[in-house]
């Protein structure tokens, strides 16, 4: 069997789905889209059940890549049963996409989520009548404490083997007339969406279903014109728009039969906005909340760090001794060794505290918060102020944040976006920068580069912005309520993206180190070295650093693995001075984007777009690690 969980964004439907993934949960994309999902199996009575966690969507109307794939994927056969997540605190806006769902007509669980944070806003929802309403079960859960969890699955499974299928509301009359025209000449068509639905998605002007079904009723769009022209007559509104606001409108009718609020004295969190909000406190709350978490990776990979690398350094020395240290296998094994302990000692210390952190932000919501303050510096770049999601993607992953640029209307917005997300320093940028210029320079080097960052994304994109002049629409955003996050769900969230390094990119790290080594042993390093000379002789850099930048294309944390392996230690101290650190450092934030954010870049923009992106982001990078290299030359002469 296989489940599917639907809701809209900030409902907590990734919470419930982390609850139960454990460590067996995968990501994907769905097949021709860059439109992400993440699957894995649970035990349910005894029974594997697939279960996927399907993107977060306010509608089923298909006008972007998320919503349609959503759609696409409930309509198939492939899903026994739809357990549809709900926000208790925003049980209105929820329902309008339950409505949609029971037109589908398969088997839905509704999974009220947050009922603490309903309680504790002296909210009151009265299930069993909301059940009783629609037909379908209703279940109220705390996904963050895992209560109510096993209900809903076992639930999902019994009406999913039993095949109950939902009903759908029932509309106004002159909705409904049209719906009985548009099945009546669709009869013969059989699809799983089923025909009532299907009636619906066409009135809505579906272009996928529309054209799907053009093709066997030669006559059809005529008359869903015909259809849409009577609706607009009657009630003065496109059909499109009359069918979202009936579910709207009955979602508000339904809740209101249902929902009680009595008042409630404010809390300590609900006053925290007045300050984490404020036009003046609220940046500096983000300066200090953003310098904290920044000092305590630091903190926490430096204490790590020390011991491993003495620890390697050790192990290498004894390698090399007992292997004659000249050999070819020597060099072999000992680049290995110092590929797997560079992962071991330089990118996990850092890596693991950061993902946590940023789990931390996320789940109690102040990653929102960031994204209201920074509106107004994205409207200097020229950006869409939604451009921030993006952008708080990428330090996790910068192909993440590629991908996410689809949310970004026009097709500029969606470059300048993409260009200017791919110079965020992603978590493996991050190892770098911890691992070499906070480590050796001290943590506010560290926390500097990162504010030195924005201000020269800022800058890059004012400057290109002025060459793509348009203007950029305001940002709408919906403030989730305060939470404490579970160690469970953060550390559930943070172990996928830390696992992604582990199978895909530390195997890659050794495979590098042993290629480096082989290339030192036949003094081959010096021809690649070659390529990056012109740069590295501009940034006063040793010239052997030219063919780990070559790998850390490939992974950013090459950059700095292959680095020390390259230069003959892992003790930076001892063969870089500092200067060369924090230019080294600077470079490797902005320059060229690793091979898997390219790849994202070429999918979403074109190769065009990712050739220009390569060359505008190394030029970046050139440009502010020589003007960091002059300024502070001094500093630390």
């Amino acid at each position: 069997m296989r489940f599917a969980l639907v809701g809209q964004p900030n409902c907590g439907k990734s919470t419930l789905f982390n609850q139960v993934a454990g460590y067996k949960a995968a990501t994907g994309n769905f097949t021709g889209t860059t439109v992400t999902f993440t699957e894995t199996k649970v035990h349910v009575q005894g029974n594997v059940v697939e279960l996927v966690d399907l993107p977060g969507t306010y509608s089923l109307l298909g006008t972007n890549p998320a919503e349609r794939v959503v759609l696409d994927y409930l309509v198939s056969n492939e899903v026994d049963a739809i357990i549809n997540v709900v926000d208790a605190t925003h049980l209105a806006q929820g329902l309008a996409l339950t409505l949609e769902l029971l037109e589908l007509k398969r088997p839905v669980v509704l999974a009220v989520n947050m009922m603490d944070d309903a309680a504790r806003q002296g909210i009151h929802i009265d299930g069993q009548e909301l059940g009783k309403i629609l037909k379908i079960p209703v279940l109220p859960i705390i996904a963050t404490k895992g209560q109510g969890v096993r209900v809903v699955f076992s639930t999902a499974y019994n009406i999913g083997k039993d095949h109950i299928n939902a009903e759908r509301q029932i509309y106004s009359l002159e909705l409904e007339e049209q719906i009985c025209n548009i099945e009546n000449l669709i009869t013969s068509i059989q699809l799983p969406i089923g025909s009532e639905a299907l009636a619906l998605k066409l009135l809505e002007g579906d272009p996928a279903l529309t054209e799907q079904v053009s093709r066997r009723v030669t006559s059809i769009e005529s008359e869903i014109q015909k259809a849409v022209d009577t609706l607009c007559h009657i009630t003065g509104r496109q059909a499109v728009w009359l069918v979202s606001k009936e579910r709207h409108d009955l979602a508000q009718k339904i809740c209101a039969q249902i929902f009680k609020k009595t008042n409630k004295r404010p809390e300590f969190r609900d006053r925290l906005d007045d300050f984490l909000l404020h036009p003046f406190w609220g940046y500096v709350f983000l300066v200090a909340i953003l310098f904290l978490f920044f000092w305590s990776v630091n903190k926490i990979g430096g204490v790590i760090e020390t011991p491993l690398v003495q620890l390697s350094n050790f192990l290498d020395a004894k390698l090399l001794e007992s292997l004659a240290d000249k050999g070819l296998l020597a060099q072999i094994l000992s680049g290995a060794l110092q590929g797997f302990m560079g992962g071991l000692a330089i990118v996990l210390p850092y890596l693991v505290p950061f993902l946590i952190g940023l789990g931390l932000l996320e789940d109690v919501g102040y990653l929102t918060r960031i994204a209201f303050l920074m509106d107004s510096l994205m409207h200097r770049m020229g950006l869409h102020g939604k451009a921030v999601v993006p952008f708080i993607l990428g330090y996790g992953c910068n192909v993440t944040s590629i991908m996410s640029a689809r949310i970004m209307e026009e097709k500029r917005d969606r470059f300048l976006s993409a260009l200017l997300s791919s110079m965020v320093p992603c978590s493996a940028r991050m190892a770098i920068i911890f691992g070499l210029a906070a480590y050796y320079l001290g943590p506010a080097y560290g926390v500097g580069i990162y504010f030195l960052n924005i201000v020269v994304i800022a800058l890059t994109g004012r400057i290109i912005s002025r060459f793509l002049p348009e203007e950029s629409p305001g940002l709408i955003l919906e403030m989730p309520v305060y939470r404490f996050p579970t160690l469970r769900t953060v550390t559930a969230k943070a172990w996928l993206r830390i696992r992604e390094f582990i199978v895909e990119a530390w195997p890659i790290l050794i495979i590098g180190s042993i290629i480096l080594a082989v290339m030192n042993f036949y003094n081959l390093a010096q021809i690649t070295d070659v390529l990056f000379r012109p740069i590295t002789w501009l940034l006063d850099l040793p010239s052997q650093v030219g063919t780990p930048l070559i790998f850390g294309i490939l992974r950013k944390e090459l950059s700095l693995v292959m680095l020390g392996q390259a230069l003959g230690s892992m003790d930076f101290s001892q063969v870089l001075t500092k200067i060369q650190m924090l230019s080294y450092t600077i470079f490797v934030v902005f320059y060229i984007p690793c091979l898997a954010t390219l790849v994202a870049i070429r999918k979403e923009l074109g190769t065009k777009a990712m050739a220009a992106i390569t060359g505008i982001t190394l030029l970046v990078a050139v440009l502010t690690a020589l003007l960091a290299r002059l300024i502070m030359s001094p500093v630390f002469s």
